[in-house]
C-alpha cells in the first residue's frame, strides 16, 4: 500500500464523498463517472474465464476429474444394467471380468467424486484469492473518484461478498459443463450405434435442458442483481451501525436503527425467496423433462425389442445409458442457472477490476533529483464534472519553505492537496516538483513509489487500523526499527499517548481526534518526505499542541503546505496564499496581508470562527 494512501485513507474517502472545498461530490471531468452498484451486464461471466489462464494445469486436472467422475457413473450404470439384463434374460451369471470392471468403476467413481470436489474448490479459491487483490487494486487505482458516494459496506460487499459468491461459478460450473458436454457427445455416438431412435428422444430433451437457463437469463440475472443489491445495502447499513454505535446510544436512536436493519433484512429475505421460488420452478421443469424423456426412452426401447432391432438383454443397458447421460446435463443446467444469477456479482467485480487509473503510470518514469523539493502548480485547472474548482491556478512554494493555503469552503484547498498527492491529474496545466537546481519535474513523469516517498499527504480524519500504535506507524515504513519509531513518536507527541505496543482498536476507537492526528503525522514523518501536505491535520489539537507540533515539524527543514483555518497555524507559515474562485487571490506574509484593511485574508479571518 502506498504511503500517501496509507496516511490519507480517511481523507480520500471523506473528501471525495463530501468535499468541503469543492462543495460537490463527483468525478473529475477527466475521469469516469462515480459509479453506483453495477447492474448485470452481458458477458460478465465470460469475462471471468480468463482468470483461469493462470491456472491452466489445475484447470485441466479439474476438467479431467469431472470427466472421469461423470463418465464412470454413466459407464457403471450402463454396465450394471447390461449385467442384470443378461442375467435375467440369458440366465448367465456375470463373469469375473464384468465384476472386476464394476468394482473398478465404483472405485473410480468414488475417487473421482472426491478428487473433482477437491480440485475444483482448490481452483476456485486460488482464483478468488487473485480476484480479491485485483478488486482492491482496481479500487485503489481509481480512488478517490470511484469510491465517491459509495458506502464502505457496499465497497466491502464488492471486495468480499461478491467475489466469494463467484466461488460457485469457478467450482461448480466450468469443469462440469465441459464434462457434461463431452459425456453427452460420447453417449450420443453409442446410442446412435445401438438404437438411432434413442438419439431422437434424448437429444431434444438434452437441448431443452441446456437452453433453459438462457431462456430466463435476463429475469434470472435481474433477480440475482436485486439480491446482491439488497445484501450490499444490508452490509452498508450494518457497518454504519457498528461504526456509529456510540452516537446511536447517546441520542437514543438505536431502536430506530434496529427497525431500519430489520427492513433491510426483510428486503434481503424477499429477494432471496424470489430467487429460490423461481429456482424451484426451474428444477421442477427439469424433472418433468427428464420424466418425459424416461417415458420416451422406455417406449422406444420396448418398440425396438419387439421389432427385433434390439436384443432384450441390451434393453436395460440402453435405458440406463439414455437416461444416465441426462443426469449430468440436468445438473449442469442447474449449475448454469445459478451461475446466471451471479451475473450482478460478476458485473460488480469486473467493473472494479477494470476500473481505469485516474492517474496512469508514466511510460518512461523520470527520477527525482536528490535534495529538497519545492512545489509549483502551473496554470492548473480541474473540476468534478461541473463548474471548475481550480481555474488556471498559479502557485509556487520554494524548497524548504512553509506555505499556508487558506480560503473559504469550496475554494479548492483540498483539491490542491489531492492533486499534489496525485490522486487525480489536472485537466489542464501541470503540478510540478522543483529541485533546488535543475528543471521542474511533472508529477505525471514520476514513478508512483518514488512519488509516495517524496510527497505525503496527511488528512484531517485518518482512520487507524486495529492493532498497536507501532503497527499503525509501520504502515508507512514496514522496515523501520524501534529507534526510528521512537523518534517519530517523540517528535509528534505520540509517546505521551501510550506505549507503542498499545492496541488502538478499530479505526483508532480508543484514541481522541487529536491523538489520532499525532499518530498520522508520526506515520508520515517515518517516510522522511521532502514535501509534506497537511490538510487540516492539526485541527483536533489545541493551540499549545499545535504550536509544539509546528515547532517540531519546522526543525525538519522540508517543504510544507498547511491547509488550515486557525489563525495561529496560518501565522506561523513563511507565506500565505488565499484561494478564491479557483485562483490565488493574494499571497504574502502574515504581516503583509493583515496590514491591508481590504485584504482577502482579513475578510476570511473575520468570517471564520477561531
Amino acid at each position: 500500500m502506498s504511503t500517501t494512501a496509507t496516511t490519507a485513507a480517511g481523507t480520500t474517502t471523506a473528501n471525495a464523498t463530501a468535499d468541503t472545498d469543492t462543495g460537490t461530490a463527483g468525478t473529475p471531468a477527466a475521469g469516469p463517472g462515480t459509479p453506483g452498484p453495477e447492474a448485470p451486464t452481458r458477458g460478465a461471466l465470460r469475462a471471468l474465464l480468463p482468470a483461469l489462464a493462470a491456472h491452466r494445469a489445475l484447470t485441466a486436472r479439474t476438467c479431467a476429474a469431472a470427466l472421469l467422475e461423470q463418465g464412470s457413473l454413466v459407464a457403471l450404470l450402463t454396465l450394471a444394467a447390461h449385467t442384470v439384463g443378461t442375467a435375467v434374460l440369458d440366465g448367465r451369471a456375470p463373469s469375473a471380468g464384468t465384476v472386476t470392471a464394476l468394482l473398478a468403476l465404483v472405485t473410480v467413481r468414488a475417487l473421482m467424486t472426491w478428487r473433482e470436489m477437491d480440485l475444483s474448490h482448490d481452483l476456485a479459491y486460488r482464483v478468488l484469492a487473485v480476484l480479491r487483490v485485483r478488486v482492491f487494486d482496481g479500487l485503489a487505482r481509481s480512488a478517490p473518484a470511484r469510491v465517491a458516494g459509495r458506502r464502505s459496506g457496499d465497497l466491502a460487499a464488492t471486495a468480499m461478498a461478491d467475489v466469494e459468491a463467484l466461488e460457485f461459478f469457478y467450482a461448480h460450473t466450468t469443469a462440469q459443463l465441459l464434462a457434461a458436454g463431452t459425456v453427452l457427445s460420447g453417449a450420443t455416438v453409442v446410442l446412435a450405434t445401438v438404437e438411432p431412435w434413442l438419439v431422437a428422444v434424448v437429444a431434444p430433451v438434452a437441448a431443452l435442458l441446456a437452453a433453459a437457463p438462457f431462456a430466463d437469463a435476463r429475469a434470472r440475472a435481474a433477480r440475482g442483481g436485486r439480491t446482491r443489491t439488497a445484501v450490499a445495502g444490508l452490509s452498508a447499513d450494518t457497518v454504519e451501525t457498528v461504526d456509529g454505535l456510540r452516537e446511536l446510544l447517546a441520542f437514543g436512536a438505536l431502536a430506530e436503527r434496529r427497525r431500519a436493519l430489520a427492513r433491510r433484512g426483510r428486503q434481503v429475505g424477499r429477494a432471496q425467496r424470489s430467487e429460490a421460488t423461481w429456482e424451484t420452478v426451474a428444477a421442477a421443469a427439469r424433472d418433468l423433462l427428464i420424466v418425459l424423456a424416461a417415458l420416451g426412452v422406455v417406449a422406444t426401447v420396448a418398440h425396438s425389442v419387439t421389432s427385433g432391432r434390439l436384443h432384450g438383454a441390451w434393453a436395460p443397458a440402453a435405458l440406463a445409458l439414455a437416461l444416465s447421460v441426462l443426469g449430468p446435463v440436468a445438473e449442469s443446467a442447474r449449475a448454469l442457472s445459478q451461475a446466471v444469477a451471479l451475473r450482478a456479482a460478476a458485473s460488480r467485480v469486473r467493473a472494479a477490476v477494470r476500473a481505469p487509473a485516474l492517474a496512469p503510470p508514466p511510460a518512461a518514469p523520470r527520477p527525482l533529483p536528490p535534495g529538497p523539493l519545492g512545489v509549483r502548480l502551473h496554470e492548473v485547472s480541474f473540476g468534478y464534472g461541473g463548474a471548475p474548482v481550480l481555474d488556471g491556478l498559479r502557485l509556487t512554494v520554494p524548497p524548504g519553505r512553509t506555505l499556508a493555503l487558506v480560503g473559504a469552503s469550496g475554494a479548492g484547498k483540498s483539491t490542491c492537496a489531492h492533486l499534489l498527492a496525485r490522486f487525480w491529474d489536472p485537466s489542464a496545466g501541470a503540478v510540478q516538483l522543483l529541485p533546488e537546481g535543475g528543471d521542474p519535474v511533472d508529477l505525471r513523469e514520476v514513478d508512483d513509489a518514488e512519488l509516495r516517498r517524496a510527497v505525503v499527504l496527511v488528512g484531517q480524519d485518518t482512520p487507524l487500523f486495529h492493532g498497536t500504535l507501532a503497527e499503525n506507524l509501520r504502515l508507512a515504513a514496514p522496515d523501520a526499527d524501534g529507534s526510528e519509531l521512537a523518534a517519530a513518536a517523540r517528535r509528534c507527541g505520540v509517546d505521551r499517548i501510550a506505549p507503542l505496543d498499545t492496541l488502538v482498536g478499530e479505526r483508532g476507537a480508543t484514541l481522541s481526534g487529536g491523538q489520532r492526528a499525532r499518530v498520522a503525522l508520526a506515520r508520515a514523518l517515518l517516510v522522511r518526505p521532502r514535501v509534506l501536505v497537511l490538510d487540516e491535520s492539526t485541527a483536533h489539537l489545541d493551540n499549545a499542541g499545535d504550536a509544539r507540533l509546528a515547532t517540531a515539524l519546522a526543525a525538519e527543514g522540508r517543504t510544507t503546505i498547511v491547509i488550515a483555518h486557525r489563525p495561529a497555524t496560518i501565522r506561523r507559515a513563511d507565506r500565505i496564499a488565499v484561494l478564491r474562485d479557483g485562483r490565488v487571490a493574494e499571497e504574502g506574509t502574515w504581516e503583509e496581508l493583515t496590514a491591508r484593511p481590504d485584504s482577502a485574508l482579513n475578510h476570511l479571518l473575520a468570517t471564520t470562527p477561531s
